[in-house]
């Protein structure tokens, strides 16, 4: 029954936490359309993310499957995983990283799923092996100062996964004040995920708060897409 209880109170947070993320953007889209109205020339639409609804029109449920798993669990794996870790997150946060890196160097003319795929078979050898290679010791000096300095981990990554979403935007890293206005709301976002990675104490929860926030957008742009 404790952790029956303990699993519905997790999952509740989560929904809380869900909804107190979308009040933030509510307000902080309220705040944007003020600032247009008291300044018309300020130009909110120079910057697209064209690759994406390229890619949404041309493979949409690729696009689906980007969105709404492969990015939860890659970017939550990056940017959550360091966040008051454990063992099994640090190698995952590895992994991650070798997956990116794998990502860049097969070529573009693989099969997205045949690439995935492959890759996924080859971190999953890489997990095992980091567990066999790495001294328990050695994870745990890691844990510990990773823990004890959470709140910096907490707020940094906040920002960094904020800004790398420049990238949907733009080819190389610019930044100006309408690109920040435009991935403010991902800063939003990377604080929430970190905040349910910290009281729900499991990397399981920032990936399905994620997978609910790309979801959402899913749900309104991906139905147009069909239909087109």
């Amino acid at each position: 029954m404790p952790a029956e209880v303990s699993l519905r109170s997790k999952i509740f947070n989560l929904f809380t936490n869900f909804g107190k993320m979308l009040g933030c953007y509510f307000l902080f889209f309220m705040l944007l359309a003020i600032l247009q109205s008291t300044f018309p020339s300020f130009d909110y639409n120079q910057y697209q993310q064209t690759k994406i609804f390229e890619l949404l029109k041309a493979e949409p449920w690729k696009f689906a499957f980007m969105a709404a798993i492969f990015a939860p669990v890659m970017e939550e794996g990056v940017f959550r995983s360091l966040l008051k870790p454990t063992n099994f997150s640090l190698r995952f946060f590895v992994c991650c990283i070798l997956f990116m890196i794998g990502m860049a160097v097969i070529p573009e003319e693989a099969h997205w799923s045949l690439k995935f795929g492959v890759l996924a078979g080859t971190l999953l050898l890489a997990f095992y092996a980091l567990g066999e290679l790495i001294p328990e010791n050695i994870f745990r000096k890691i844990c510990y100062w990773l823990h004890r300095y959470y709140l910096i981990n907490w707020i940094l990554g906040a920002v960094i996964f904020g800004f790398v979403h420049i990238f949907n935007y733009v080819d190389s890293f610019q930044i100006d004040l309408v690109l920040f206005l435009m991935i403010f709301p991902r800063i939003i976002a990377g604080f929430f995920f970190g905040k349910i990675k910290l009281e729900n104490h499991g990397l399981i929860w920032p990936i399905l708060m994620h997978s609910m926030n790309n979801s959402m957008v899913l749900l309104f742009i991906l139905p147009l897409s069909l239909s087109n």
